[in-house]
């Protein structure tokens, strides 16, 4: 018998809430954290606006000792660490630099790129001759496991601590590696999530590739438009989610408060064939990855309540419906209902698996589906699959079952991931 994992804490640093109040309240309400940014424009972006959360000094150092920042210049650790520590206490454990090793608990937290901003300073430092100048946390900052290694060493956790990257797929996938380490009874808790900095240096690439928005500078909360037939590219964003993930068991024992259950999922990839290429998804392989993730949470299609989509604000968000409808095999008015957070906050990459998440199982928690905002044109090749009574654009008050998750990342990279209310 394999076991059972469930959900016992959240933490979320997002552009339009830091903390999971905020944050709540922000996506029921469809509040955008979409906004201009001035250095964006100065550095000559075409996409002038995206999603940054906002983070006070005072904040941070709730969360990373002065020691710790010295010489800190990380927004992808500090989004993180931010998220991680609040999803930590949820779930009722102690942040204490002094506490006993836990070989019980581990960390799974990834991210596409660490301290890019760190490795800027870096590289112009050793240009200039100025090696000795790098300081005693540059390696850690930059290298691609440095939020989990902060982590760890905040938290003391002893089993396995790992960082994973897999494009925007990354924080679903970090989910399900977290759960399958629990489910086969290697880890009774495991903190999960992902993380994605606000640096210019991560997104002038999207904007090179003229994937991001253009014509919304004027109006930002207006830019990220997914399932819209005026939809014209993605807005980037940048944050952090973060759940704990435990055994029924252990959280029976503890008397944790228990948000949701993971009943299973799946990750595969296009190959980048049949369609499939580094930017764009084999549409079999999307299928399938949702097909096997319905059999391994040995569910019916037909069970799920809601679909928390990729959706980006492309020319591929017709395609994505399309392979919903396929691998479900529902059309219509019998589809479930389908929304966005990327409407409210853009496209965090890295991290966006993991915030989206977050959201997802808020929504089962509270029992609502929150709205699609800038969809009020839906795209016709969407309204001739689905009902568009499926596709909200206000607040629903519904009995949430079922949240069915899913991401689909740069080099053809699928993973789904299938929460369920807990009950006994």
């Amino acid at each position: 018998m394999k076991n059972r994992v469930v959900i016992t804490g959240l933490g979320v640093v997002a552009p339009n809430g830091v903390g999971l109040q905020d944050f709540t309240n922000s996506i029921k309400n469809g509040k955008s954290g979409i906004a201009f940014h001035q250095h964006l424009k100065d550095k000559g972006f075409s996409c002038c606006i995206g999603g940054i959360p906002t983070i006070s000094d005072e904040k941070i150092a709730e969360y990373l000792t002065p020691l710790q920042l010295r010489g800190f210049n990380s927004t992808s650790i500090l989004y993180g660490c931010m998220a991680a520590i609040d999803a930590w206490k949820d779930a009722g454990f102690l942040v204490d630099e002094n506490s006993n090793l836990d070989f019980d608990s581990g960390i799974i937290f990834g991210t596409g790129t660490s301290g890019i901003e760190k490795f800027r300073e870096a590289i112009y430092q050793i240009d200039n001759q100025n090696v000795r100048r790098l300081g005693s946390t540059s390696v850690v900052q930059t290298m691609a496991s440095g939020i989990s290694a902060y982590l760890v060493g905040i938290l003391g956790v002893g089993n396995q601590v790992t960082t994973n990257s897999s494009a925007c797929t990354t924080g679903t996938e970090a989910i399900l590696l977290g759960f399958e380490r629990i489910q086969n009874g290697k880890a009774k808790r495991m903190l999960v999530g992902s993380s994605s900095d606000s640096s210019l240096y991560s997104w002038g690439g999207f904007d090179a590739m003229k994937v991001m928005t253009y014509k919304h500078n004027e109006t930002p909360e207006k830019g990220s438009r997914p399932m819209s037939e005026s939809a014209s590219g993605f807005v980037p964003g940048s944050g952090a989610g973060a759940l704990v993930l435990e055994s029924l068991q252990s959280a029976i024992e503890r008397k944790a408060t228990i948000y949701a259950e993971i009943l299973g999922g799946n990750v595969n990839a296009g190959g980048q064939r049949n369609g499939g290429t580094l930017t764009a998804p084999n549409a079999e392989a999307v299928q399938k990855c949702i097909k096997d993730a319905l059999i391994d949470a040995n569910i019916s299609a037909d069970k799920i309540d809601a679909i928390n989509g990729h959706l980006t604000a492309t020319s591929k968000d017709s395609l994505e419906i399309e392979n919903w409808t396929k691998a479900l095999n529902i059309k219509g008015v019998d589809f479930p209902f389908i929304n966005s957070l990327k409407s409210q906050v853009g496209h965090c990459l890295a991290a966006s698996g993991a915030i989206e998440s977050v959201a997802s199982v808020l929504q089962i928690k509270d029992q609502f589906v929150f709205p699609n905002i800038n969809c009020e044109d839906v795209h016709p090749e969407i309204s001739a699959l689905i009902s568009t009574d499926k596709i909200p654009t206000k607040l629903i008050e519904k009995n949430i079952q079922i949240v069915a998750k899913a991401s689909f990342g740069f080099g053809d990279v699928n993973a789904c991931v299938i929460f369920k209310k807990y009950i006994e």
